[in-house]
C-alpha cells in the first residue's frame, strides 16, 4: 500500500476531479489524504478519504467569492484579472505550502498530486533537498505559455505559421508587462519561503513538476510545438453512472422531440436569469423540448413564467440525460462541457470574459464542436440564434462526435493512477 497526498484549491470544479482521483487510488488499497477547503469535509470524508483543511488564510468559500474577496470579483478587464489571480490564487500560496510541508512530514507520501491552480506546489518544487514526486493535474484548459498560442485568458484561437508566432510574441510581451508585478510578487514569496525564485513564469509552474496530466484529449487542445516533455493528455474525468435517479413524469417526452439542455452548473447558479432564463425564453414556442437543470435552486427562482416546452429539474445525472440531448447550452464549466462532448453533444457556450471560461469557449469554437456567445448574460435572441445555428449545421455534431470517439480511447483515472503508482517501490 502506498500513501498519497492530494491538494486542491477550494473551488468545486477543481475539487471534484481531484476527489475522483483520490477515490480511485483509495479503491486500489492506497492511503489517501486530501488537503482543500473546509466546506468539502463531508463529501471527502464520505468518500472514505482522509480530509485535511487548508489554513484559514487559504480557506475560502467559492460559492461566495464576493464575501471572501470584497471588491475583487466585481472588477473587470485586466484589473479584475490581476486582482482575482493575486487574491484567489497567489496570496494563498505560502499558507498552502506550509500546510503541504506539515502533511508531507506526517505522511511521507509516495507522491503528491496537485491541481494546476494550487500554487503552493511551486515553492515545494523549488525547495532544496529531498521531496516527494509532484504530479500536476490540469483541471482547467492547458494553462502553460507557448510560442504557438496567445497568452491564457485572452480567449484567442491559434493562428498558424509565422504570422501566428509574431502575434503571440507581441501579445506575450504585452502580457508580461501587464502582469509583471504579479511575477515579481511570486518571486518574492518563493524567495521568502525557500530562498529561490522561479525560473519560469509562476503560471507555468507545472512545467517544473515531475509529471503534468492534462484532463482532456489532444483534439480539444491547441497544437503546440513546444509542449513540455512532462505533459501527458489523459482524457477527461467523467462521473460514474448513477442508479439512484427517479425519472420525472415527463421523461418519455425526451424521445418525441429534439432536446436542448441548459445548465449553469452547481456553483454559478445564484441568478438563474443569467443563462437558464434567456434560454427558456429564447426557445419558447420552438418545436423543441428544453430541459433545464438548476443545480439546486427550485424552478420558482427562474424569472418569468415557464414556457410550455420547458421542463425543469434540480439535478439529472448526465449519464441518463445526455444520450437524448441534441444541443447543450452551458456557461462553460470544463468538466460538464467535456461530459457533453463525450456523448457527442455539440455546445452553445455563454462564457463571458472571466477566469478560464473564455478559454473553454474558444476551444469549443476552434474544435468545431459548438459556438461561443462571448457573454455570460446573453439575450434570449442570442441564445436562440446559437442553438439554431448548431441544429441546422451538421458539422457541429460531426465535430462533437469526433471528440467523443477520441475521448473513448482514454481513461483519465487509470492513467493518473498509473503515473502515481509508478513511484511505488
Amino acid at each position: 500500500m502506498a500513501t498519497f497526498l492530494i491538494c486542491s484549491t477550494p473551488v468545486f470544479g477543481h475539487v471534484l476531479p481531484m476527489l475522483a482521483v483520490g477515490k480511485h487510488l483509495a479503491s486500489r488499497g492506497h492511503r489517501v489524504r486530501m488537503l482543500t477547503g473546509s466546506r468539502f469535509n463531508d463529501i471527502i470524508s464520505g468518500a472514505g478519504i482522509e480530509f485535511a483543511s487548508l489554513p484559514l488564510p487559504a480557506d475560502y468559500d467559492d460559492r461566495n467569492l464576493h464575501a471572501a474577496f470584497p471588491g475583487a470579483v466585481e472588477k473587470t478587464g485586466p484589473a479584475g484579472a490581476k486582482a482575482q489571480l493575486r487574491l484567489v490564487f497567489m496570496d494563498p500560496m505560502p499558507h498552502q505550502f506550509v500546510a503541504m510541508e506539515d502533511h508531507i512530514a506526517d505522511l511521507s507520501p509516495t507522491a503528491v498530486l496537485v491541481d494546476t491552480m494550487f500554487f503552493g506546489a511551486l515553492p515545494l518544487l523549488l525547495k532544496a533537498g529531498p521531496r516527494p514526486p509532484v504530479l500536476a493535474v490540469g483541471v482547467i484548459p492547458l494553462l502553460q505559455s507557448s510560442r504557438d498560442v496567445a497568452p491564457f485568458g485572452m480567449g484567442l484561437p491559434p493562428v498558424t505559421g509565422l504570422p501566428g508566432r509574431a502575434r503571440n510574441a507581441l501579445l506575450s510581451a504585452m502580457n508580461q508587462l501587464l502582469f509583471r508585478d504579479l511575477q515579481k510578487r511570486a518571486g518574492r514569496l518563493t524567495e521568502e519561503l525557500v530562498h529561490q525564485r522561479p525560473p519560469v513564469n509562476w503560471l507555468d509552474w507545472s512545467k517544473l513538476s515531475d509529471g503534468f496530466l492534462q484532463l482532456t484529449v489532444p483534439g480539444f487542445e491547441y497544437p503546440r510545438s513546444d509542449l513540455p516533455a512532462n505533459t501527458t493528455f489523459v482524457g477527461p474525468i467523467l462521473p460514474n453512472s448513477s442508479s439512484e435517479f427517479h425519472e420525472p413524469d415527463w421523461w418519455p417526452e425526451l424521445e418525441q422531440r429534439r432536446v436542448v439542455h441548459v445548465s449553469q452548473g452547481t456553483v454559478d447558479n445564484v441568478d438563474l436569469g443569467e443563462l437558464i432564463g434567456p434560454t427558456l425564453n429564447g426557445l419558447a414556442g420552438e418545436d423543441l423540448l428544453v430541459v433545464a437543470t438548476t443545480g439546486g435552486p427550485p424552478a420558482s427562482e427562474i424569472p418569468g413564467p415557464l414556457p410550455t416546452n420547458a421542463r425543469v429539474a434540480s439535478f439529472i445525472p448526465y449519464d441518463r440525460l445526455l444520450s437524448y440531448v441534441d444541443v447543450m447550452v452551458t456557461n462553460g464549466g470544463y468538466g460538464g462541457m467535456q461530459f457533453a462532448l463525450s456523448y457527442g453533444v455539440p455546445l452553445v457556450v455563454a462564457a463571458g470574459t472571466a477566469g478560464d471560461k473564455p478559454e473553454i469557449a474558444a476551444r469549443v469554437a476552434w474544435s468545431g464542436a459548438g459556438v461561443s456567445i462571448k457573454t455570460r448574460k446573453p439575450k434570449a435572441a442570442a441564445v436562440a440564434a446559437g442553438v439554431r445555428k448548431v441544429l441546422e449545421d451538421p458539422r457541429f455534431a460531426v465535430a462533437a462526435k469526433r471528440l467523443s470517439r477520441e475521448m473513448a480511447d482514454y481513461s483519465a483515472l487509470d492513467s493518473i493512477t498509473a503515473a502515481a503508482e509508478s513511484y511505488v517501490r
